[in-house]
């Protein structure tokens, strides 16, 4: 062995074997590790379909359009990177508006969340976008009261709280808003129905409208009572002021209330009579609180239960109104009837009142009635009533007389006889 190391050309062959095999090792390595790097990194993976994440101040402004709305994104880099990358949702491309106001634009894409090893392409890398500015709108509240009550009980005004809401839209779509509704249940309910409403904002023809709204909820509470109707109050006055005084004024207040009964009577009301009031001797003016009160077995409640009566009392004035015509009421058609005292069948008298009612009176305001039912032919003194404006009266206190004169129609002459017609000439 000794030997064959001293001889140069042994070493010569085994060093050119040596270095043959390691020049064979070398470059099996090389395709070896080739191989598998290509394998490993290159890589490629297209996500189809991304939703554009869209940054902006949304009190402010509003989207009204991205176009595309979807977007391709093309990943590269190792295999288990871009396996990771689809199988989780914390990459997203994102639209940043922040920096733009209403109008068009076209805006490049960022990718967000994907590794910084891997290679992004977004197809398309823009988009074209419209942008609208925010509107506010105060709107009232409408509730839609549904279902029937109880028997014999009636839903009445629903209480909102809030009863107006604000509305954030778009220019665009804020004038297509036409009502904010909610709805309540009264079915079968016997007492008030409270309860939190939502509300949906609805166009001119009844389509709902996504908009933002403040509040969203609003308390409601419906009231379940008795059947009810609003209706005048009519007051009855009594008695004449202390002589040379008299009523200027009378303000009643409220002038109509709500009555609350039972649901055919109520319909049937067309006034609701209130509380007397006596006047007898008054010389000066005054308020009165008076209660209204409740029809026995017909009216429930009356709200208000009170009524205020001003009452303005100054001294009196008189005047002479001359020429009034006399009215005669009741006569029969069978009769012919007329005042024959006075000749004139006008009458003069004195009315005495306010001086601001009796500034502005005159003879047309005043009728002189006289009442002829069931007398017979004949001449007849009759009392004479008169109908006078309100709060005046006559200036002298004794009664005055007419007298009428009834008497039966004379029947109506026949007229000539009608001469006979001739007879027709036959034909030829």
């Amino acid at each position: 062995m000794d030997k064959w190391l001293r001889n140069t050309n042994v070493v010569r062959v085994i060093a050119l074997v040596i270095g043959i095999l390691l020049w064979v090792v070398v470059h099996m390595d090389q395709k070896t590790g080739t191989g598998t790097t290509t394998s490993i990194s290159n890589r490629e993976e297209t996500i189809n379909n991304v939703t554009i994440t869209k940054k902006y101040d949304e009190s402010l402004y509003y989207v009204s359009s991205v176009s595309p709305s979807n977007v391709q994104v093309i990943v590269r880099g190792k295999d288990s990177e871009v396996k990771k990358l689809t199988t989780s949702n914390n990459y997203r491309v994102e639209l940043d508006l922040t920096k733009v106001g209403k109008g068009e634009h076209d805006l490049a894409l960022t990718p967000v969340g994907f590794p910084t090893t891997l290679e992004v392409v977004i197809v398309p890398r823009t988009v074209h976008v419209v942008i609208e500015e925010q509107q506010k709108k105060e709107v009232p509240v409408v509730i839609n009261v549904k279902g029937t009550p109880a028997a014999g009980l009636k839903a009445g005004q629903p209480i909102v709280k809030p009863n107006k809401v604000y509305i954030t839209a778009p220019t665009s779509r804020l004038s297509e808003i036409e009502t904010v509704r909610g709805e309540v249940s009264v079915d079968k309910a016997d007492a008030a129905v409270t309860k939190q409403v939502k509300l949906l904002a609805y166009d001119k023809n009844g389509k709902e409208i996504a908009v933002s709204m403040n509040p969203q909820v609003v308390d409601v509470e419906v009231p379940i009572t008795s059947p009810f109707q609003t209706i005048p109050l009519q007051l009855k006055i009594t008695g004449d002021p202390l002589k040379g005084f008299a009523i200027a004024s009378i303000v009643q207040t409220p002038d109509k209330v709500t009555v609350y009964g039972k649901q055919d009577v109520v319909d049937k009301m067309e006034f609701y009579q209130g509380p007397a009031l006596n006047l007898q001797n008054v010389s000066a003016s005054k308020e009165y609180i008076l209660d209204i009160p409740l029809l026995a077995n017909k009216i429930t409640q009356v709200d208000p239960a009170k009524v205020s009566i001003q009452v303005e009392i100054v001294p009196s004035v008189t005047k002479a109104l001359e020429n009034i015509p006399i009215t005669i009421i009741g006569q029969n058609d069978g009769f012919n009837t007329k005042v024959i005292t006075p000749d004139t069948g006008k009458l003069n008298i004195t009315v005495e009142g306010a001086p601001k009612i009796i500034d502005v009176i005159k003879a047309s305001d005043v009728q002189a009635i006289v009442d002829v039912s069931n007398l017979p032919p004949g001449q007849h003194p009759v009392l004479v009533s008169f109908n006078l404006p309100s709060f005046v009266k006559k200036g002298a206190l004794q009664d005055i007389l007419a007298t009428v004169e009834i008497s039966s129609k004379t029947p109506a002459s026949a007229g000539p006889s009608a001469s006979p017609s001739p007879s027709p000439t036959k034909a030829p």
